[in-house]
């Protein structure tokens, strides 16, 4: 390697975390690191706006601001608390109910948001008050409630995955959304593990007896909402659809049901939820653009082999390298924001995950997780701080009451790792 490519390279990096510990906005210290790189190179600066335009024009891409809607819209029509009451019918009877509750209904929630940070504004404003009133410790229930956000993150639709697909090449969407349920679910389990053993120690209340009729008036009650999730994924698996094409389809849905079925958003609160979708949009759009450019320089100037050298050189044992992987993106997840992770660190580590043996597929689900885990730990975890402030606690007392959780996750992360058909069984099964 020659010493300008060595000298760009230190350019593009350390500017760029320089730039993320100064707290900059992370779509501008990618930005402003890659026209220091280019320009220390002498290529034109029209390379920056060309790279930042093929980002963006991808059809998959177009899934993303659907999704976002669709998300929004349902949040804002009133399913919030029909997906709680249809959680509490399933679990609600179990030691530490409410906390059962919270976590089941973060998994209901995220196959229509597709959003922690969504989960924990929406359903956290009703969960961490009502799990108060009963008796519940309120870091506690700020902890199991910004905990269980994550599972929205796994559960499809999920426009995390859809970035992740794109940015990957040739991979199928619908297969990343099949791949997510029982990782979803696994996330689930690991985190009711974790509330019942300190809802036992510390006595928290059981909930009402289980009652099938009222199991049913539920399902029957919430079915409207969970329709959204099979329009996306059915139509998608089917081949009905593209994601695209789903992800329309499901925000005119999600308009009908909110204004139409439950009532619980009027056509002129339609424009300041679109408002919503439009400020989270911008951020994702710029930040995969720039990131593309950012991409652009690590690919010409071979910094994915040379990441690769340097990690199968600690160890050429694929288990050792599997562990180094998740430390690397959980490092990266306590600095920096989803989206960027995902478009910056997937070109350097997905190549050396499949040359150990981890399927693409696994490997986003991997990402995924280590993200998610990512925003709920300082010092940039917005979901973390989206908690702290709705239960208004102390951060460092919520992450002191976050520390099981954690634990917990880690432990689900470590089997998605190690045992591949979590992930691949269900896509698998049905033929991607």
């Amino acid at each position: 390697m020659t010493t300008v490519n060595t000298a760009a390279i230190v350019i593009l990096l350390v500017s760029f975390l320089v730039m993320v510990f100064l707290r900059f906005p992370i779509a501008y210290a990618v930005a402003i690191s890659s026209i220091l790189c280019l320009a220390y190179q002498g290529l034109p600066l029209a390379t920056l706006s060309q790279q930042m335009v093929k980002g963006i024009s991808s059809f998959s891409l177009m899934a993303v601001p659907f999704f976002i809607t669709m998300g929004v819209l349902m949040g804002s029509g009133g399913i919030s608390e029909k997906l709680l009451n249809l959680a509490d019918a399933c679990v609600g009877w179990m030691t530490g109910g409410l906390a059962m509750v919270n976590i089941v209904a973060s998994y209901f929630f995220g196959g229509i948001s597709g959003s922690a940070a969504a989960d924990t504004a929406s359903l956290g404003s009703l969960e961490i008050p009502m799990m108060v009133d009963r008796g519940y410790d309120k870091d506690f229930s700020t902890a199991v409630t910004i905990s269980s956000s994550v599972e929205g993150m796994l559960v499809p639709p999920s426009h995390n995955m859809v970035i992740y697909a794109t940015t990957a090449g040739g991979i199928s969407v619908g297969a990343l959304f099949l791949a997510g349920y029982l990782p979803g679910a696994l996330l689930a389990f690991s985190l009711m593990v974790g509330s019942y053993i300190i809802s036992k120690r510390r006595g928290y209340p059981k909930g009402d007896k289980f009652s099938l009729k009222h199991f049913l008036h539920e399902l029957r009650t919430s079915i409207w909402a969970l329709s959204a999730i099979l329009i996306v994924v059915v139509g998608v698996v089917a081949g009905v659809f593209t994601a695209t094409e789903s992800a329309a389809i499901a925000v005119i849905y999600s308009l009908l049901v909110s204004i139409y079925v439950y009532k619980g958003l009027k056509w002129r609160e339609v424009w300041k939820a679109l408002e919503s979708c439009i400020d989270t949009l911008s951020i994702v759009l710029i930040l995969i653009a720039t990131s593309n450019v950012f991409g652009y320089c690590l690919t010409t100037l071979h910094v994915p082999e040379l990441a690769a050298r340097a990690i199968t050189g600690v160890s050429s044992n694929p288990y050792v390298i599997a562990v180094l992987l998740n430390v690397i993106l959980l490092v990266l997840g306590m600095i920096m924001d989803m989206a960027p992770i995902i478009l910056i660190s997937t070109p350097i580590l997905l190549p050396i995950a499949t040359s150990i043996g981890i399927d693409p597929i696994q490997y986003g689900i991997m990402l995924v997780l280590n993200c998610g885990i990512g925003l709920l730990t300082p010092p940039v975890g917005a979901v973390l701080f989206i908690g702290s402030a709705i239960a208004e606690l102390p951060m460092e007392k919520v992450v002191k009451a976050q520390i099981p959780f954690y634990l917990m996750m880690i432990v689900a992360l470590i089997l998605i790792t190690f045992v591949p058909e979590i992930s691949l069984c269900i896509p698998r099964a049905l033929g991607y």
